[in-house]
């Protein structure tokens, strides 16, 4: 089994970036999910509710973030990478999900204006400063975990199998064309394991570094969203609420905790070795043929 792609998403629910290899850090992958987009009194905004964040491309150059809509590729928007503009940034408290009043750090008004006009909204981009900590679910953290401004966890790991066992069975007149994973915005994505192997790996090693799978993923609408056309559909949900589906949750792909003293670079094709196995929360499929 080995690494076969690495996945950052700088800016929450807009596009993502395919890289080569990228630096571990306790939140995430470093420049994952450090930016958000918030309604003016700091709620999360995410395709969910607007899929034309699907369009939202970015690119990082050195030191820079580039942003623009895909359909309009001459109006890009410059951002640094690693926060607000100098002299520009204030404090601000924001809210994801179960996680309230957690403090970030306001980008600048051109940025709130480029990204109002985008996406015809009221809205501000924020970015999470070294100094936040906004801790993991307290029932599956390790040791007071931190997270990004990701849903809940800071690493979404998924077997390429898993994808391809899924569209064996959701290839249809209705969805002719197999699934990307794009659409599942994982971080890391692993080849050469069976379908849904990594639900059961309880800790695992890419390269010197050490991982803990500690709960499979609860999918939602977005995954319905097409990230190529912001188009909306029914899969993958219906399909996999037939053969995924625990406790009234649609599980697809697997959060990991890195080891608090890990510190190091995920390389694409590194060996990944299991070294404590655990009882998944489903049964494999039974036809294992793929």
């Amino acid at each position: 089994m080995f690494l076969s792609a690495l996945y950052i998403y700088p800016i929450k629910s807009l596009g993502g970036i395919s890289v080569d290899e990228a630096v571990v850090e306790a939140k995430g992958l470093r420049h994952d999910r450090r930016f958000m987009l918030v309604t003016p009194d700091g709620k999360f905004i995410t395709q969910r509710t607007h899929p034309i964040m699907a369009l939202i491309d970015v690119r990082i150059d050195g030191d820079t973030l580039s942003v623009w809509h895909r359909h309009r590729a001459d109006d890009v928007l410059n951002l640094p990478l690693d926060g607000a503009v100098p002299g520009t940034g204030e404090t601000m408290a924001v809210s994801i999900w179960d996680s309230k009043d957690v403090p970030a750090q306001t980008v600048s008004a051109e940025a709130d204006a480029w990204f109002s006009r985008v996406l015809a909204m009221p809205c501000r981009l924020v970015y999470m400063p070294d100094t936040t900590h906004r801790p993991v679910d307290e029932q599956y953290a390790r040791q007071n975990d931190p997270v990004s401004f990701a849903d809940g966890y800071p690493y979404l790991l998924i077997g390429q199998s898993s994808l391809d066992y899924l569209n064996r069975l959701v290839i249809s007149e209705t969805q002719p064309e197999p699934m990307e994973m794009a659409r599942f915005r994982p971080n890391l994505v692993v080849s050469g394991s069976k379908p849904y192997e990594e639900d059961g790996w309880a800790t695992f090693r890419i390269g010197d570094l050490t991982f803990y799978g500690v709960k499979p993923c609860a999918r939602c609408v977005l995954t319905t969203i097409d990230p190529t056309t912001a188009e909306k559909g029914r899969e993958p949900l219906r399909t996999l609420a037939t053969y995924r589906q625990y406790t009234h949750k649609i599980l697809f792909g697997q959060n990991v905790l890195p080891d608090p003293d890990a510190s190091g670079v995920l390389r694409v094709g590194q060996v990944l070795d299991v070294t404590v196995r655990q009882e998944p929360w489903l049964a494999p499929p039974v036809d294992m043929e793929y």
